[in-house]
């Protein structure tokens, strides 16, 4: 045989080897329903692409480009973020080729707000909500969490602080994009947490904030209470909030940190406003770890705006539903130093969810969706 035919497939065989091959994620849906928009994580070690030395775009079967985040975590190759959209009972594949992705709007945003009296805002596509911070002190707030209703897919959350700080164009009135017209007061709002014992203890602002992930697909932040009054005792409470594009409701990962107390329960709370003037309709399932709320919206200047939505989800504990305090509230156990994972958020008339029904069946598919979650292979 020719050396020189012998070399040249010995180099040929040799790039081939060499060369980055395409890399599938097969994304399983396991449910009898539609999975859309969700947020699925890749091991990027699995994938086995070098995202330190390459980039890379991802595809859907169908050669549309998706966007993506990476995550970082400390001693890990990290993970790949992406929305997927899989049928029932089937598989949808995502595939990795060198290129430059394109750039994207991110879905989420979540930041401290100074300007704002020490507000902590943050978004997905669905909706925007704050919480309250000490600047807040002297008017009495709650650690309970504010609903910003929203009919855009886009962030609106610093251009409605610049609007009504700069422009004096209100917030709390619907020019388009959405508004404020949720009433916290001293109460949990759209889904705050508190400790309970015979009684819902409220808390007041945050202490400290931190944000642990700020990416366009996925913002992680962690908001501190120094002192949770318990009866006669005092805890230092601690949520850690993951919000995700796409998602319906926010993730809190919660840890009281305080005296051993055998009654102990943590609370994932509603605020039900006067029930009769805005026609509020309570959904309740225990037994599913799930409670939700309906009534009428309101702009400041009294325009009517609609049905705003609250949820809660508290999986993989024994929970009770009950109303108290003006709160329909779902309890579950608490150990002191050990952490409980509970869901809460909300939603709009006006955005996805045109009747109370479609609310609460949302409900009940993100919480069979969190017991059978999207899983994923490669090839």
């Amino acid at each position: 045989m020719d050396t020189k035919i012998l070399s040249l497939t010995a180099v040929t065989s040799l790039l081939l080897a060499c060369a980055p091959q395409p890399r599938t994620i097969v994304v399983h849906n396991f449910t009898d329903f539609d999975r859309q928009g969700e947020l699925v994580e890749a091991d990027i070690a699995s994938i086995r692409c070098d995202f330190g030395k390459r980039t890379y775009v991802l595809k859907d079967k169908e050669g549309r480009e998706i966007p993506y985040q990476i995550m970082k975590e400390e001693g890990t190759s990290g993970t790949l973020l992406f929305q997927a959209d899989v049928p029932a009972r089937s598989t949808g594949d995502y595939t990795l080729t060198e290129g430059t992705p394109a750039p994207f709007e991110p879905k989420v945003t979540a930041r401290y707000v100074p300007e704002r009296k020490d507000d902590f805002a943050w978004e997905n596509d669905l909706a925007a909500y704050r919480m309250y911070g000490p600047a807040l002190a002297r008017e009495y707030p709650s650690n309970g969490v504010d609903l910003w209703l929203k009919r855009t897919g886009k962030p609106v959350v610093d251009q409605f602080y610049h609007n009504d700080l700069k422009e004096k164009i209100s917030y709390h009135i619907d020019h388009g994009q959405g508004l404020d017209c949720y009433n916290v007061g001293h109460t949990l709002g759209a889904g705050g947490i508190a400790p309970y014992t015979d009684r819902l203890w409220v808390g007041n602002h945050y202490d400290h904030w931190r944000v642990d992930v700020a990416g366009p697909l996925r913002s992680v932040f962690t908001l501190t209470y120094d002192s949770m009054q318990v009866a006669d005792a005092h805890y230092r409470q601690t949520v850690t909030v993951t919000v995700d594009a796409g998602s319906l409701l926010n993730k809190a990962t919660v840890r009281l940190d305080g005296p051993a107390r055998d009654t102990l329960l943590l609370a994932g709370g509603i605020f039900l406003h006067d029930t009769a003037a805005v026609q509020g309709v309570v959904h309740a399932q225990p037994s599913r770890h799930l409670i939700g709320y309906a009534e009428q919206a309101t702009a400041a200047d009294g325009t009517p705006a609609g049905r705003n939505y609250v949820g809660v989800y508290l999986p993989g504990q024994d929970t009770e539903a009950k109303t108290e305090a003006d709160h329909l509230l779902l309890l579950a156990p608490c150990r002191p130093g050990a952490d409980v994972t509970d869901y809460f958020g909300g939603g709009w008339s006006k955005w996805h969810f045109p009747a109370d029904a479609d609310w609460f069946a949302a409900l009940q598919r993100f919480a069979q969706a969190r017991e059978t979650p999207l899983s994923v292979s490669y090839k």
